[in-house]
């Protein structure tokens, strides 16, 4: 199975950390954010993991070679000084990724979630993994059936973790429902495409309860280093 990390944002929120180092690569718990999904993604037998980069591009390869520490092998999908959003940025991975289901996770989030708990094949295009809302995202994102299926619109909405399994389907068309932005490759949002595979019972989820960190501001890093090595001490 391959797998595809988010990691092209400018990470403006976390500047000046951001300045010379992208977020994905910051650290916590004595080791990039990214390594810690990089050590999950190798223990489940994942072999091949597709990185996007944009914003400070050499810095991965210098930090994390072509993934044989990992037992893995790395590819990098460079997507030009302006990030691709989650869409596009999968869109253009696309054919490294190649025709699989394959396993896609920001590289700016931690959890403690067992991704072997992921389904190596999803019942429609898409199955993520949800989590409780955080303060900063309480009105949540999507809600989830009994029944396992995810809707747009429900009383109770829980938090996309940035934790998924894909069909390459699911971009099947995405002109027909995205606008992207002018510009080649093009660059759109991963979140209409979502939204039309539940409107016709083709996206599936999960609640994970345990850990989880959207490390979007130097605050929230330096809580989530503090609680790492606090709990390996």
């Amino acid at each position: 199975m391959r797998a595809l990390v988010f990691a092209a944002g400018l990470g403006e929120r976390m500047r000046p950390l951001t300045d010379h180092t992208p977020k994905p690569l910051l650290e916590a718990g004595g080791k990039p954010l990214i390594a810690w999904h990089l050590e999950k993604l190798a223990a489940i037998g994942v072999d091949e993991v597709v990185v996007n980069t944009s914003w400070l591009a050499p810095r991965f390869p210098e930090l994390l070679g072509d993934g044989a520490r990992w037992g893995l092998r790395l590819h990098y999908s460079h997507e030009g000084a302006t990030p691709l959003e989650t869409g596009g940025g999968m869109l253009h991975a696309l054919a490294l990724l190649g025709e699989a289901p394959f396993i896609a996770v920001n590289g700016d989030i931690w959890t403690d979630f067992d991704f072997a708990r992921l389904p190596a094949t999803p019942r429609g295009d898409a199955h993520l993994v949800l989590v409780d809302n955080p303060e900063h995202h309480p009105q949540g994102d999507f809600s989830l059936g009994a029944d396992g299926r995810l809707a747009d619109e429900g009383t109770t909405k829980l938090t996309f973790s940035g934790i998924g399994v894909y069909r390459p389907a699911l971009l099947d068309g995405w002109r027909e429902t995205v606008t992207s932005e002018p510009g080649t490759p093009p660059r759109f949002k991963l979140a209409p495409l979502l939204r039309r595979a539940m409107a016709r019972s083709a996206a599936t989820g999960e609640h994970h309860a345990g850990a989880w960190t959207d490390v979007g501001t130097p605050g929230r890093l330096a809580t989530l280093d503090r609680q790492l090595r606090d709990a390996n001490a």
